[in-house]
């Protein structure tokens, strides 16, 4: 195990919260509208982010006046499955005592945005309330697991939603804090020192990602992830067990070349009945070996990068205390979003609707919000959330599809058809002015140049070319933008570093083309590129192909 003696203040707060229980239940009753350091770090774990308006935090302290502090709930969903009851919960909810939208996440949950202090415990009981949970959407500790959103009645599908939510279970912390914090009644507290068989007492180093895909369907973005899953199956679709990817992750610094994004490692096969045995061993060395100092070097790429994959994958052997198989050769990864109309497979159809930057919102005659919250309480069908923001309704009859369409054009919601394949293939994070780590605007500024982009393909005769856009305000990469075919990363005050050369499998990362362009330059810099792919495009080669093939030097002369 790790001989590390220094610790970073985090696992210092970790080791002393009692089981991540702190002062948030005292604060909580407290008139300050915010919580102090320690709190926020372990509200983290709740689901819970501790956020200031961004648009107005500098008037605010030339002024002189407190900061205008409101609070990000995020929901765990297991492969992004929401039920109906609790969709229904959060769109109230997002009303009542939030900033009146939602957002569907990256990882297949659901965000609040603009919650008070002082409706911070209703808002978690009412999600309790409704079946959904908090806890672990955030934190050191397991994220969300993912799975590929279609609700496929195949085996395959099946199979890997069932797996996501086995994972998930197995990785669900022990404490009682969330139950005392959040439901109980005001005089419980435990002081009874508490055991957590896979975490410990500090929980992991840091944040870890989990996903669980279909071999050849990568909407799940799996070598994005930590620890990668894919069930193996016979000829006669008899499940004979699992994949293993481990050490992806996209999080780096500017400026800061001992950080950097990466694509994870094949580390080998387990049987079905080793499977939860060898996620836990995962699991389990980057908690005893994982760096607990350095914040920036502490995610399972980093041990991975600086250990060898050999090591790794013997010490993942010696936890799991036998040795794993070799990796099962697969067909090649493609992207698929499932927009539009599909058949389930059993009598029943899901409809995939395009979520701008995944943000569920009524705004003039486009009122996508209220038209979710009328189908759902009409049919009373069930949600799921996809890896790119995205809204599956799911298990509608045959003789409801034209009532839903008919619902969503009368509210201004379009058909996957009248999406352009520029939007379609892009994403952004929130960036300003909620998210604290951003250095400018992402999901404000996404549409624009997407506009700017998707006109100059149509004068290209280019606009039904499939290429991935992915937008954030910072380098940690919540929208995955070092796998995009284009990736815009805020390196400034309306300043992005572009990055070209990836695909939309996503399976390859990208690199850096052009530093701090501003965002009126991005298509001055783009348009010739694009042109030049026009004119010297390999037959059927993708924008992604044609970028790697050229190179950045060649690029930059065009």
């Amino acid at each position: 195990m790790t001989d590390q003696i220094k610790r970073s203040k985090v696992e210092i707060i970790k080791a002393d919260s009692h089981n991540l229980r702190g002062a948030i239940k005292q604060q909580l009753a407290e008139e300050a509208t915010f919580f102090p350091e320690e709190s926020v770090q372990l509200l983290k774990f709740h689901g819970i982010y501790q956020q200031d308006d961004r648009d107005d935090r500098k008037s605010l302290k030339d002024s002189g006046q407190m900061l205008d502090y409101s609070f990000m709930v995020r929901t765990r969903n297991p492969g992004g499955y929401a039920p109906a009851a609790f969709y229904l919960a959060m769109d109230h909810l997002a009303d009542r005592l939030a900033s009146g939208t939602l957002r569907v996440t990256t990882r297949q949950g659901l965000q609040l945005h603009g919650v008070h202090k002082l409706h911070l415990k209703e808002v978690i009981a009412e999600i309790n309330k409704s079946l959904g949970t908090t806890l672990g959407a955030c934190g050191d500790i397991n994220r969300n697991v993912m799975a590929p959103p279609a609700p496929f009645t195949a085996k395959p599908y099946a199979v890997a939603r069932q797996t996501a939510e086995q994972i998930a279970e197995l990785l669900t912390p022990h404490t009682g804090a969330y139950f005392e914090v959040w439901q109980a009644d005001e005089k419980v507290f435990s002081s009874q020192e508490e055991f957590e068989p896979i975490y410990g007492k500090t929980y992991l180093p840091r944040k870890f990602k989990i996903a669980v895909a279909v071999e050849g369907d990568n909407s799940v973005d799996i070598y994005t992830q930590d620890l990668g899953v894919v069930p193996i199956f016979n000829i006669h679709e008899k499940l004979t067990g699992f994949n293993l990817t481990v050490g992806g992750g996209l999080g780096t610094t500017h400026a800061n070349p001992a950080t950097f994004p990466r694509k994870a490692d094949h580390l080998g096969f387990v049987t079905p009945e080793d499977l939860l045995a060898a996620v836990k061993a995962v699991v389990s060395v980057q908690r005893d070996f994982g760096d607990r100092y350095n914040r920036r070097h502490a995610r399972l790429k980093y041990l991975i990068h600086d250990q060898g994959i050999d090591w790794f994958h013997s010490k993942v052997e010696e936890y799991l205390g036998k040795p794993l198989q070799p990796w099962f050769p697969l067909k090649p990864w493609v992207f698929e979003d499932y927009l539009g109309w599909h058949p389930q497979g059993d009598g029943r159809y899901f409809l995939g609707l395009w979520i701008e930057n995944g943000r569920i919102k009524d705004e003039g005659t486009f009122r996508l919000k209220t038209a979710l919250r009328e189908i759902v309480e009409r049919f009373q069908c069930d949600l799921l959330f996809t890896p790119t923001q995205n809204v599956l309704l799911t298990s509608i009859l045959a003789d409801q599809r034209q009532e839903i369409d008919a619902i969503l054009a009368t509210h201004g919601v379009r058909t996957a058809e009248a999406v352009s394949n520029a939007e379609r293939y892009s994403m952004a994070c929130p960036a300003w002015p909620t998210c604290g780590l951003a250095v400018t605007e992402s999901e404000r500024a996404l549409p624009g140049v997407i506009d700017e982009i998707g006109a100059k393909l149509a004068d290209l005769g280019l606009s039904g070319e499939a290429i991935s856009i992915r937008m954030t305000g910072c380098p940690n990469g919540c929208a995955r933008p070092y796998m995009g075919e284009i990736g815009f990363v805020g390196s400034g005050t309306n300043a992005y570093n572009i990055y070209l050369g990836g695909n939309l499998a996503s399976t390859r990362l990208n690199w850096v083309f052009r530093e701090k362009v501003k965002r009126e330059e991005i298509l001055p810099v783009l348009g010739p590129i694009f042109e030049a792919f026009k004119q010297e495009r390999s037959p059927e080669e993708s924008f992604g192909d044609f970028c790697l093939r050229k190179g950045r030097e060649a690029l930059l002369t065009v």
